[in-house]
């Protein structure tokens, strides 16, 4: 049975900020956008949403509205408060905007864009372990949203990088705000990237390495005038060995080098339909050997620890487990587990400390089909806004 489309802006008043979705969003393209249970965090979200072409199933959102009215007697829910978690999320629809007001040559941009960036590094400084956890165990594979979620998840590397290098405020911001822009002129490409199992077209490559100069020049007509953010995002795929592109220059700024290494952190642990996302482990040996054991590679690696917030862990106890704060060294984190000694999935997780020796980590899960997503609220708890 063919599905029969209906603009989101035709069912919102079947959706209440602060409530879970009773439906999928889908993109114009199919691809989903937010899952039925997610909860709609702000209008702001709403009208990102409406302005990328959303809509639902309009059998699915009748449904609903009737089920609604027979139930307009029952007493209304009280509205859920807004947690630290929601205002990462709502950062997503944010970004998206300003982008999108970007892509669309819009000026005076440039005060809007480092406003986000100075967000972002007060939500990370807030609680720098969900930072992480939100970047090493995204809540779900939204390819649509692939782009966004990887420029965050790279300001989020890249500020804590900047942070080891010893850099000063405003470097760190520019930084950030090079790491949310340095894809703009590939919103679109890299959603239709993410879902594709082929490898990249002809067409699809000249784009790639034509977008740090057509970002910089995209930025450029929207009003930003800071030097040294344009360079890094000219720059971020730029080699000192002269092997990268656009220009295959061998003189890199280090701004450009530390987006670059964030950039392609992020991107190893990130997965797409054409591949799974690389254990942490895997992904900073890849790292390391590639930046020859350099500084922006060590600080990485340094910053997240060996089983950084989000990875999944096996215990000596039998026991699966999340890993949710960083511990005094590497190898010594708090975790939560999420299965018992047998293996099975529990309803409640209980803290570990893996420096206790009868929970010690014997190793990452590499085997992960099977064990349940656990929402970054279930072992954190509602950390108020």
């Amino acid at each position: 049975m063919s599905v029969i489309r209906q603009p989101l802006s035709e069912v919102l008043d079947l959706l209440v900020v602060g409530t879970a979705l009773p439906f999928h969003v889908l993109d114009p393209h199919e691809r989903r956008l937010l899952a039925e249970g997610h909860v709609v965090v702000s209008e702001a979200q709403l009208e990102a949403l409406i302005a990328r072409g959303a809509w639902v199933d309009r059998a699915v959102a009748d449904a609903v509205r009737a089920q609604r009215q027979q139930d307009q007697a029952a007493v209304a829910a009280p509205q859920r408060v807004p947690t630290l978690f929601d205002r990462w999320e709502e950062m997503i629809w944010q970004l998206d905007g300003l982008l999108r007001q970007v892509l669309a040559g819009q000026p005076g941009q440039e005060a809007a864009l480092l406003w986000l960036a100075e967000r972002l590094i007060e939500r990370v400084d807030r609680h720098v372990d969900v930072a992480l956890f939100m970047v090493v165990r995204p809540p779900d594979p939204r390819f649509a949203l692939y782009a966004l979620q990887h420029a965050q998840h790279t300001a989020v590397v890249g500020l804590l990088l900047s942070r080891h290098l010893g850099w000063d405020g405003p470097t760190a911001r520019r930084l950030v705000a090079a790491a949310m822009t340095m894809n703009v002129s590939t919103l679109e490409l890299q959603a239709q990237m993410a879902v594709q199992t082929d490898p990249p077209t002809t067409r699809q490559r000249e784009l790639i390495r034509a977008h740090p100069l057509a970002s910089e020049t995209l930025l450029r007509r929207a009003g930003v005038t800071d030097e040294a953010w344009l360079q890094a995002v000219r720059e971020h795929h730029e080699r000192p060995d002269g092997g990268g592109y656009p220009a295959g220059l061998t003189q890199v700024c280090e701004l450009a080098h530390a987006l670059r290494t964030a950039d392609v952190f992020t991107a190893k642990i990130s997965a797409r339909a054409i591949r799974q996302a690389l254990p942490i482990q895997v992904a900073a040996k890849q790292l390391f050997q590639e930046e020859k054991g350099g500084p922006m590679a060590t600080g990485i690696i340094k910053q997240l620890g060996l089983y950084p917030p989000g990875d999944l862990v096996q215990l000596k106890s039998g026991e699966i487990a999340v890993v949710t704060h960083r511990g005094p060294n590497a190898t010594t984190p708090l975790v939560a587990t999420i299965t018992n000694t047998q293996g099975q999935p529990v309803a409640a997780t209980l803290a570990r400390n893996s420096a206790d020796a009868a929970y010690a980590i014997t190793g990452p899960v590499l085997d992960r089909k099977g064990l349940p997503r656990v929402p970054a609220e279930r072992v954190y708890g509602l950390i108020p806004a």
